[in-house]
C-alpha cells in the first residue's frame, strides 16, 4: 500500500491518494484529505502488470508534487461558509405571506411554476407549495451551495464538491468537482456546468462530468457565475468578466472596485450585487461589451439580487434584513424588512418574491402593488409560520438503480469503454449513436439498463442526450 497527499497552504489542494495491490488487482482511492473518497479497482492479467500499473500511477502523482504521508496527520480542511453578519431591519415590515425554517443558514432556492425549493447549511433539501405546505425533504451529505435547475434538472452543489440531482426519487450524484475546488455557486446550461469558487476562479464540466476549462483572476471569492448558451459570466472580489463557453476565451472584463457577491442575468443584461465598505448596489451590465447600464443604491452589502421578467423591476437583499425594489431605471420604489434574517438568495415569481436567509427561513413575500402600498402604512398580513410534518420520508442519495426485465416502450442503454473514460450510450432501435448522461457512480463497463419510458427518465434525471434529443425528452 502507498498512502501520498498533496496539501498547498493558502487554500490550495488539500486531497490524497491511496494505492493498494492485492495480487493481480490494483485498488486506487482519492478524494479530499478527511473524507472516505472515491474508489476504483481494476485487474489485470498477471500481478506483475499490477505492480507495473501501481508504480505508474505513483510515479504520475509524485510528480505532480504528491508525498508519502500517514493517513490521519493531517485534517480535513474546513470548508468556506459565507459567514457575514446580519443586523434587524428598520425598515417597514415587508408583506410576508408565509415562511419556513428550514433548520441553518440557507443559500439554496428555486422556484418554478410547481414548487419551491430551499437548502441550508446541514444539508436539508425541502420543497414546498407555493401556498406553504411542505411535500419532501431530501439529505445530501454535506451543506448546501445552491440550488439550480437545467429544463427537467433540478441540481444542488454541495460542500462535498459534488453537484446532486434531485429530479428522480433519489438524490444521485451527477457532478464532481475537482477536489482542490471550494464551491461558492453553480449555474448550469443545456447540461454544462459553470463552477465559481473560493480562490476567485471559474470552472466548466460538460455533460459526461468531464472538464472543460478553468480560468483564474487576480481577485478571490468568486460568488457569482451565470450561463448562458453563448458565454459564462464570472464575478469576484475585483470585477466581474465574461469567457467563451467553448473554450474559456475572455470576452471582456470590468472592473468594478467593489467586491461581488451575487449574480443574476437577464437576456441581454447581468447584475451583480455588490458590497464596499458598509454599503452596496446591484450594477447591471451589458452581456455584450460588459458596459455599466444601471446602478441601484443599497443602504447594506447586497447579498442577493433578482428581476422580475425583462429586467421591469430589480429586487436586491442587504445585510440589514432588508429587501428592496427598484425600477429599470435605477429609482427606489421601497424598501422593508424580511422580519427572518438577511436574503442570501431569492427569486421572483408571479407577483411574489422568495427569499432564503442568515436564519434559515423561506420566506415568500406579496410583492404586488397593493400589498407594497398596505405595507408602506404599516399593514402587513400575519405570516403563516410553515412546518414539516414528523412523518415526513428523509431520502437519502444513492447509488442502486432500479432495474426491470420488461422492456415495454423504456429505452435500453450500455456503458462501454472509450479510451480511458467510461461512457453510455443508447441501443434501443431510432435513436442512432447518441451519447447520454448516467450517473456516473452506478456505471459498470459491459451493463445494459433499462431506462423505464423516456419521458419519466428524462424528468428523474437519468436520461440525457446530446443535441436535439434533449427536446425530443
Amino acid at each position: 500500500m502507498t498512502y501520498l497527499e498533496l496539501s498547498e497552504d493558502g487554500g490550495g489542494s488539500h486531497k490524497f491518494y491511496d494505492v493498494t495491490v492485492a495480487g493481480t488487482r490494483v485498488t486506487i482511492t482519492y478524494g479530499r484529505i478527511g473524507e472516505s473518497g472515491q474508489t476504483k479497482v481494476t485487474d489485470f492479467p498477471t500481478a506483475a502488470k499490477a505492480q507495473a500499473a501501481a508504480a505508474k500511477k505513483i510515479g504520475e502523482k509524485t510528480r505532480k508534487g504528491y508525498a508519502a504521508a500517514v493517513r490521519g496527520v493531517r485534517q480535513r480542511r474546513a470548508v468556506t461558509h459565507r459567514a457575514i453578519p446580519s443586523t434587524r431591519s428598520t425598515a417597514q415590515q415587508a408583506p410576508v405571506l408565509w415562511r419556513f425554517d428550514s433548520g441553518a443558514s440557507a443559500f439554496g432556492i428555486f422556484v418554478d411554476d410547481e414548487r419551491c425549493w430551499v437548502g441550508n447549511q446541514h444539508g436539508d433539501v425541502y420543497t414546498v407549495t407555493h401556498s406553504g405546505t411542505v411535500t419532501g425533504r431530501f439529505k445530501l451529505p454535506d451543506g448546501v451551495k445552491c440550488i439550480v435547475a437545467d429544463d427537467f434538472w433540478i441540481y444542488a452543489g454541495c460542500d462535498d464538491g459534488r453537484v446532486y440531482d434531485l429530479s428522480g426519487k433519489v438524490p444521485r450524484s451527477a457532478y464532481e468537482i475537482a477536489t482542490d475546488v471550494d464551491i461558492y455557486w453553480l449555474d448550469i446550461h443545456d447540461g454544462v456546468l459553470g463552477v465559481s469558487d473560493r480562490a476567485g476562479g471559474v470552472t466548466t464540466i460538460d455533460y459526461e462530468d468531464e472538464f472543460q476549462w478553468s480560468r483564474g483572476v487576480a481577485g478571490d471569492s468568486a460568488w457569482m457565475v451565470r450561463c448562458d448558451e453563448d458565454s459564462v459570466y464570472h464575478g469576484h472580489s475585483k470585477g466581474v468578466a465574461r469567457y467563451d463557453v467553448q473554450d474559456g476565451t475572455p470576452v471582456w472584463q470590468t472592473a468594478l472596485g467593489e467586491q461581488v457577491l451575487f449574480g443574476w442575468q437577464e437576456a441581454h443584461s447581468v447584475y451583480a450585487g455588490t458590497a464596499r465598505g458598509s454599503v452596496g448596489r446591484v450594477i447591471r451590465l451589458a452581456k455584450g461589451d460588459g458596459r455599466i447600464e444601471a446602478a441601484y443604491q443599497c443602504d447594506g452589502a447586497v447579498y442577493s439580487c433578482a428581476t422580475s421578467p425583462g429586467g421591469r423591476h430589480v429586487f436586491a437583499g442587504d445585510d440589514r434584513s432588508s429587501v428592496y425594489c427598484f425600477d429599470a431605471s435605477g429609482e427606489r420604489l421601497w424598501k422593508l424588512g424580511t422580519g427572518c434574517g438577511s436574503a442570501f438568495s431569492m427569486q421572483f415569481l408571479d407577483d411574489r418574491l422568495y427569499i432564503v436567509t442568515t436564519d434559515g427561513s423561506l420566506a415568500c413575500i406579496d410583492a404586488s402593488e397593493a400589498a407594497i402600498a398596505a405595507a408602506r402604512t404599516g399593514t402587513v398580513p400575519q405570516p403563516l409560520d410553515v412546518k414539516a410534518a414528523a412523518s415526513l420520508q428523509v431520502v437519502e442519495p444513492s447509488v442502486t438503480l432500479e432495474t426491470t426485465t420488461d422492456a415495454g416502450d423504456g429505452v435500453v442503454v450500455e456503458c462501454f469503454k472509450e479510451g480511458e473514460r467510461l461512457r453510455v450510450r443508447v441501443v434501443s432501435p431510432g435513436f442512432e449513436t447518441w451519447n447520454v448522461q448516467f450517473p456516473k457512480d452506478i456505471r459498470e463497463a459491459g451493463a445494459r439498463y433499462l431506462v423505464d419510458g423516456v419521458r419519466s427518465a428524462g424528468r428523474g434525471g437519468f436520461y440525457r442526450a446530446y443535441g436535439d434529443i434533449r427536446r425530443l425528452l
